[in-house]
């Protein structure tokens, strides 16, 4: 059956309509996991979204990983000040390969891999965003849970950095998923999470008092302009003031020449996290096999 050219035109007005001021849809297919959508910005930044107006997954310039366009990424590098020259990067979310791609260039010895359950994200982060694989870098398709219970060797940093299309996939929030983690990083590593903050995301406190449950330390910060909370967790003592952290940071981002201050994300939020939080509750896999039970 021919497609009649009115539905044609309509879905053409849908498309274009749907990309905000100044931004040009470049790509749009439904995965098994997402419905995604990369446009391009007038300035030439690349935006994956997941789903028609989606939060903005990732932002890259191409050619330029030094362009962190969105504000929790710097944040999430201050992680790098709590692993003494970091070796072996795992990223659990590759999105349009942003981190992956920053930390080759400032750490071109380095193992760094990227995980992402979706394999036509993988596609995408290579065919729009310039991501590419070499001898110590690399892409895996797989479930970012099941990766890191597999583990052999552990990392230095690990970035928990998976989204669906508004929230944090419910398995990678459990006490077991964290436990898994934690036996995944050095002992003097540091897991990096990225998580909505109260506002947007419901079980924000519960996913707090998780972490502290499993790791022995817990720093929380703010992002500014963004809805995002940077969690670095340790699998050791080891409290930080907010100076402490924050010359930490500086002495990263200097000895490594970024292109910025990494020790300003520190100064501007850094709420105390050592006291175990009473809110919320701790989230195990025996609260998901109930929901799925309730659900079916």
């Amino acid at each position: 059956m021919k497609r009649r050219p009115f539905l044609a035109c309509f879905a053409l007005v849908a498309l274009v309509a749907f990309a905000h001021a100044g931004e040009t849809v470049l790509y749009e297919k439904a995965s098994a996991y997402n419905r995604i959508v990369i446009t391009e910005e007038d300035n030439g930044l690349r935006v994956l979204r997941f789903g028609r107006g989606g939060a903005r997954q990732s932002a890259v310039k191409l050619g330029d990983p030094d362009h962190l366009a969105l504000p929790y990424t710097r944040v999430a590098l201050v992680g790098l000040a709590l692993s003494e020259e970091p070796r072996r990067f795992l990223v659990v979310g590759l999105g349009g390969g942003t981190l992956p791609m920053f930390l080759r260039k400032y750490y071109p010895n380095a193992t760094i891999d990227a995980v992402d359950i979706d394999p036509e994200v993988v596609n995408v982060a290579k065919k729009f965003f310039g991501f590419r694989e070499d001898g110590l870098m690399n892409a895996h398709v797989a479930d970012g849970r099941q990766f890191i219970e597999r583990l052999r060797q552990p990392y230095d940093v690990i970035f928990l950095d998976a989204f669906g299309s508004s929230s944090v996939p419910a398995h990678l929030t459990t006490q077991e998923f964290l436990q898994a983690v934690r036996r995944a990083v050095m002992p003097r590593g540091v897991v990096v999470g990225n998580l909505w903050s109260r506002v947007s995301n419901p079980l924000y406190d519960s996913m707090v008092r998780t972490y502290q449950g499993v790791f022995d330390e817990l720093l929380i910060l703010d992002v500014r302009d963004a809805g995002n909370r940077i969690l670095l967790a340790l699998p050791r003592k080891q409290p930080l003031s907010r100076d402490e952290l924050t010359q930490l940071a500086r002495k990263v981002s200097t000895a490594r020449r970024f292109p910025f201050d990494l020790g300003e994300p520190v100064k501007y939020g850094f709420p105390d996290a050592r006291a175990k939080s009473q809110r919320g509750r701790v989230l195990r896999d025996r609260d998901l096999e109930q929901h799925k039970q309730r659900s079916h």
